[in-house]
């Protein structure tokens, strides 16, 4: 369709959400450059300190429903409302990462990657310097859910819009490898939070860490934050965006509008994989050191060092994993990936119910495994156009993860009421679909990749 002065705003959006225009100039070598090294290393470290303080508030999960709930409340009851805390970050995420992306699109990704980590870095100060239930009752739960609410928010722009803006950097043929590299630097947020975590419990008591300890990893977040803030002023608004303000090529419907009419196929195959990417993280990574905690007995300190190391796999096997997709495609290696998670996954939860001898190395190579996550969003990237791929993107990713990681925790701490292995066979199951979901990525392929560029 050829766009002029008497082009409709309806026709000229719609002609411009198909044009191939500023990715199909991209240069497609095989080499990284300084200034692309440069962009993956500031947006790596920077998703990192903003995950940590995301994620952090899990790590003390038992602590925080200890002083933000009545004492009298059954153990049960009170792990459930923690964790429905811990599930309204995700809950909230599908609203701030829709409301960002749009201006992402509209006004460019580097803005609202600042923006992004503002709102991040002051409710994570505010959560370690609130009073508790003791000191203003039933205000305490409410507060915190209200700060967990703007963490949502800002990490619902986050990551879509740093794997939006790197892989609008990078060379086409290495959009998988810096979608791993960057899903590393996210993972290493956990990293942080695990390992500061770990040493909170080595070096204070039970009672130090109730009476003030548990404070100090979310008042580190803050200062995180704001670090994070500096770091992004070096970066460069992504040549993709600059090259379709130039062309005046930026979508004029609303970006949310055009994606729901015209990209559906995207959208599902998007959030399908995001569903397998919460299974990943939240079971495996997130909740298992609490469940080896009451399960299998083991002490903090041992279940977090564990973790710290299954972490460390995580990072290296979402960089081998973006290598191996930039070589033979992202389907082969994420159904590879996916069913290496549902086997190892399941050997090592139900060894460590009865001997947690081999904790360490089978941990880890659970870890391997879930470098699947460094495939996933090179899947859903390339799924939609330049002029809605941050709506498109944000749009998918936070509605599955709203729906599937915010629930998570919770179903799989109800089914546990009744099965112990209910967490193996969650992730089992999640990842059989991750295996089907990788044939269909293979088998339609192609016919994405002509929907995402084809001639206006």
């Amino acid at each position: 369709m050829t766009i002029n002065a008497d082009t409709t705003p309806k026709e000229r959006s719609a002609a411009q959400a198909s044009m191939p225009g500023a990715d199909q100039k991209r240069p497609n070598n095989h080499r990284l450059s300084r200034q692309d090294a440069k962009t993956l290393g500031l947006s790596a470290l920077g998703g990192a300190l903003e995950f940590y303080d995301f994620v952090i508030f899990v790590f003390f999960a038992t602590v925080v429903g200890a002083l933000f709930f009545p004492a009298d409340m059954p153990d049960w009851l009170r792990q459930v409302q923690t964790f429905g805390i811990f599930a309204a970050g995700y809950i909230a995420r599908p609203l701030g990462g829709i409301v960002m992306a749009h201006f992402g699109d509209l006004l460019g990704r580097k803005k609202m990657f600042m923006m992004s980590i503002l709102l991040m870095a002051v409710p994570t100060l505010a959560m370690g310097l609130m009073p508790t239930y003791e000191t203003i009752g039933i205000a305490a739960p409410i507060v915190l859910l209200f700060l967990r609410v703007l963490q949502g928010a800002a990490i619902g722009g986050e990551a879509p819009g740093a794997w939006v803006f790197v892989t609008e950097h990078v060379p086409k043929s290495r959009i998988s490898f810096a979608c791993g590299t960057l899903s590393a630097g996210l993972v290493s947020g956990i990293l942080i939070g695990s390992l500061i975590a770990t040493a909170i419990n080595a070096i204070f008591t039970s009672s130090e860490i109730h009476d003030y300890a548990w404070r100090i990893p979310f008042i580190i977040g803050g200062i995180f934050g704001f670090i994070t803030m500096y770091l992004r002023r070096w970066l460069h608004e992504t040549p993709v965006f600059t090259e379709m303000q130039e062309r005046e090529a930026l979508a004029e419907e609303l970006p949310l509008k055009t994606l729901l009419k015209s990209h559906w196929g995207s959208v599902l195959v998007s959030m399908a994989v995001t569903w397998l990417l919460t299974a990943a993280v939240v079971v495996t990574i997130l909740m298992t050191p609490t469940l080896l905690q009451k399960l299998a007995g083991l002490d903090p300190q041992t279940s977090l060092m564990a973790n710290s190391l299954a972490i460390v796999c995580v990072i290296i096997g979402s960089l081998i994993a973006g290598l191996l997709a930039d070589r033979f495609g992202n389907g082969p290696i994420l159904a590879l990936f996916s069913a290496g998670l549902g086997v190892s996954y399941w050997v090592f939860y139900n060894t460590m119910l009865v001997d947690t001898t081999l904790l360490y190395p089978l941990y880890g190579l659970v870890g391997f495994f879930v470098g699947l996550i460094g495939v996933v969003p090179a899947v859903a990237v390339k799924s939609f156009p330049a002029p809605i791929r941050f709506t498109g993107l944000s749009f998918s990713y936070n509605v599955a993860y709203a729906i599937f990681g915010g629930a998570t925790p919770m179903v799989v701490s109800l089914w546990m009421t009744q099965h112990a292995s209910a967490p193996t066979y969650y992730v089992a199951a999640v990842c059989i679909f991750g295996v089907i979901t990788s044939l269909a990525v293979m088998r339609y392929r192609v016919k994405l990749e002509l929907e995402v560029q084809a001639p206006a």
